[in-house]
């Protein structure tokens, strides 16, 4: 069950599932989705940990506030949950936003991460004129009209082309996404570039890119995989974005072997 709570001046929509006596994992959601993006990581994840999956602000059912908002903003509001649910430390899992996400808290809050998963993301996103673009047509047409190009972008062909069911619940989460949330999201992502942050991060590191994925590609994992000390690498073949979703086994394979090892 979804409930709600105060973190760094905003309420953010979390849900605890699996067993309560076990680590946590924690998810955070790519842009344009909310927490049930990782569906198909519950059943794998709670046989062995605590699950703990939140809507970032802007998105799904936490607060919409005024945006811009910058990526600073977003990774205060993570720890920010941590300590509001009284967690001592946690597995951190991001996908593309999640995962900047994910840097931000790697670099700041070391003390708060037994380790840390960054999915389908980069640490910096040029070019600006493209996030501003994206926001004028979401303020024009809404999100609606963003629903086809964004299923392009983070599925293969052939995964559309079969029809999936879970194309449908994404082109669902991304019509409902605030205008406003999205737009504050855009601006963090266009503003950020995290790579002074690669070096100063000491967590252990998993870095999963699906092996298509044109937005955030495995060009850009490479950068995380090499600028941070002792990461390791994992290409999902034949999958794009949201790779966690398209080849949902062969991501668990590769989340569970690296959470299995703290």
């Amino acid at each position: 069950m979804t409930e709600k709570i105060a973190a760094n001046g905003v309420e953010l929509a979390y849900r605890f599932d699996g067993r309560e006596d076990a680590p946590v994992v924690m998810l955070s959601n790519s842009l344009m989705s909310n927490h049930t993006m990782w569906d198909p990581q519950m059943a794998a994840l709670t046989e062995s940990y605590r699950v703990l999956r939140y809507d970032t602000r802007g998105h799904g059912a936490s607060g919409v506030p005024e945006g811009p908002y910058t990526m600073s903003m977003l990774g205060e509001d993570a720890a920010a949950l941590i300590t509001a649910l009284d967690l001592e430390r946690v597995h951190f899992v991001g996908l593309s936003m999640g995962g900047m996400i994910g840097q931000y808290l790697g670099a700041n809050y070391p003390e708060r991460l037994i380790s840390l998963t960054l999915c389908d993301t980069a640490c910096i996103m040029p070019p600006p004129e493209m996030w501003d673009e994206r926001v004028a047509g979401a303020r024009e047409n809404g999100l609606d009209a963003a629903v086809p190009a964004t299923l392009e972008r983070w599925f293969t062909e052939p995964f559309r082309a079969a029809g999936s069911p879970v194309l449908d619940k994404v082109a669902e989460m991304i019509s409902g996404t605030a205008v406003e949330g999205f737009a504050g999201c855009c601006a963090a992502i266009r503003d950020m570039d995290q790579r002074g942050l690669l070096a100063s991060i000491k967590v252990p590191t998993n870095v999963i890119v699906g092996a298509l994925d044109p937005g955030t590609p495995v060009s850009a994992a490479q950068v995380l995989h090499e600028g941070i000390e002792g990461a390791e690498l994992a290409v999902i073949d034949d999958s794009a974005h949201l790779c966690n979703m398209e080849r949902p086994d062969a991501f668990n394979s590769a989340m569970l072997g690296f959470l299995a090892r703290f």
